[in-house]
């Protein structure tokens, strides 16, 4: 493989996903190429279209299809008085696995304290503006339980004190430290149904 360039790149791309490695991620480019046709080839091909027809929202950060919109806020057929904020498109599928929640999602791409990412890159305004257009009643602050997670709600909270919005956060049942992607259904339920109200000063 030293020889094969394409192939130590490969190497090196897969060991950049998460929880792999260069061990686990010379493995994964054997099972591939000793796949070919079952693997590679179809792999190839979905990558390709997911690059050319899958693109993240402008207006509420969640990923959408280039050709048939966002289902997530252009959403026509089902109108919801709800925005659940979450920091990722991770967050957002674990909530929507859960069926706790029935409702817009708002997907920030990142907490204001993030490494390379500040409040500027968040779409914390798009938030703002879906809020009054929209004629949203309520904002649930999902946001994980650490000191990024609170210090990105804090800020959303003053980026809305000027609406009539009404903002809540999930029950204090979230472990601290804790992220939304890696909670269980029980704990999310229990955190969405306990949920808290925030007073705005």
């Amino acid at each position: 493989m030293h020889n094969l360039p394409e192939i130590e790149e490969l190497i090196k791309l897969i060991s950049k996903l998460p929880g792999l490695g260069p061990r686990s991620a010379k493995r994964i480019v054997l099972k591939m190429i000793n796949n070919r046709e079952e693997i590679i080839r179809p792999m190839a091909k979905n990558l390709a279209e997911v690059y050319k027809n899958i693109s993240r929202c402008k207006n509420c950060g969640s990923l959408k299809s280039n050709t048939k919109g966002c289902k997530n806020c252009e959403n026509n057929v089902q109108k919801f008085n709800k925005i659940c904020v979450v920091e990722n498109i991770a967050d957002q599928w674990s909530i929507e696995t859960s069926s706790v929640y029935q409702g817009y999602f708002h997907i920030l791409g990142g907490t204001i304290s993030s490494n390379n990412i500040n409040k500027d890159e968040l779409l914390i305004e798009a938030l703002v503006e879906r809020v009054k257009k929209e004629k949203i009643e309520e904002v649930i602050l999902a946001t994980s339980a650490t000191i990024e997670g609170q210090t990105t709600a804090f800020y959303i909270q003053d980026s809305l004190k000027d609406t009539n919005v009404k903002i809540s956060k999930l029950a204090q049942g979230l472990p601290v430290g804790g992220e939304i992607e890696s909670l269980d259904d029980g704990t999310l339920i229990y955190a969405f149904k306990n949920r808290n109200f925030v007073f705005k000063d």
